[in-house]
């Protein structure tokens, strides 16, 4: 039987009662069943609380122990990004990524391996951080379960954005062009599907595995299947003011990009292609928004890459 109760943090659960539904419930619809939901999960499961809940963007990961081991119980708002997290936990089965004990795809409930938080690439050099990822991306790219959404479908869904409803943001229509252009050359090219992770920052790499504290493991995955090439472009936008402006940010962005392509294997050009593609995304998305500054920023990315 399972111990504990799990109190939503104030702050995280008015921001999801915000959302909108995407392909699942709206954020209000999700949070009035959340309780219910852990605690079903938890008595079935058979562990029990031992901590605070953590919190990402989207999720809920409850500290909890059974049969004196240390794991964590994970839940995220359904949405088409995460549906398929456990499907790639499982392909990677602990190589490169957390660890997944169970899971529960009705609810979109994982039990994981617990991890150290606070041991985040986000506080090691930079230099080093690519290195990492690098390595973890010739870890983490196996070939893709058929079951995976793939790059194809992903572009197909939110390109639109971009097209559609750039034109009036002052976005260059220089990047709409390059973008799709290049979007269409390159799911053109021929080649087996890779396992993606998704979202490789260095926020979503921790070390602290029990029994192998030094080893790096990936995260919070919102898994699609295409070329490796399309995994770079978070970490590109990682710790974004130590990039520098001008021809500094240009050098910074072509380094990490370089230290990526030796530690990985991937040839460097296409991770620049694919890097411009996924960024041309990411400019659509922050104009959509009204993020200006978030638009401002993938617009430099853009256009060291593009240069």
């Amino acid at each position: 039987m399972s111990e504990g109760q799990v109190d939503l943090p104030v702050d995280w659960a008015r921001r999801i009662d915000k959302l909108p539904a995407d392909g699942g419930p709206s954020g209000s619809a999700w949070l009035r069943r959340l309780p219910g939901l852990l605690a079903e999960v938890l008595e079935r499961w058979s562990v029990q609380v031992t901590g605070p809940p953590m919190t990402g963007r989207t999720a809920l990961v409850v500290p909890v122990r059974r049969d004196q081991i240390p794991l964590v119980v994970k839940v995220v708002w359904p949405q088409p990004e995460t549906a398929a997290e456990h499907l790639a936990l499982r392909a990677w089965a602990g190589r490169g990524a957390v660890r997944l004990v169970a899971a529960e795809p009705s609810s979109g409930a994982l039990l994981l391996e617990r991890l150290d938080p606070q041991r985040t690439l986000a506080h090691v050099p930079t230099d080093d951080a690519c290195g990492v990822i690098g390595s973890l991306m010739s870890q983490l790219h196996v070939p893709a379960p058929a079951s995976i959404p793939t790059v194809a479908e992903h572009l197909e869904r939110h390109l639109p954005t971009l097209e559609g409803g750039v034109a009036a943001s002052g976005v260059p229509r220089r990047i709409v062009t390059r973008t799709l252009g290049l979007a269409r050359e390159l799911l053109a090219e021929p080649g087996v599907p890779r396992l993606l992770h998704g979202d490789l920052r260095v926020d979503n790499v921790l070390g602290g595995r029990v029994g192998a504290e030094d080893e790096w493991v990936a995260i919070d995955p919102q898994p699609l299947a295409g070329h490796p090439g399309f995994d770079l472009q978070p970490l590109l936008c990682s710790r974004f003011d130590e990039l520098g402006t001008g021809s500094a940010l240009r050098w910074a962005v072509r380094h990490r990009l370089e230290l990526v392509a030796d530690s990985s294997g991937i040839d460097d050009e296409q991770l620049r292609l694919w890097s411009l593609v996924r960024t041309g995304l990411q400019i659509g998305w922050a104009a959509a928004g009204g993020h200006v500054d978030r638009e401002s920023r993938q617009i430099a990315i853009f256009k060291a890459l593009d240069a």
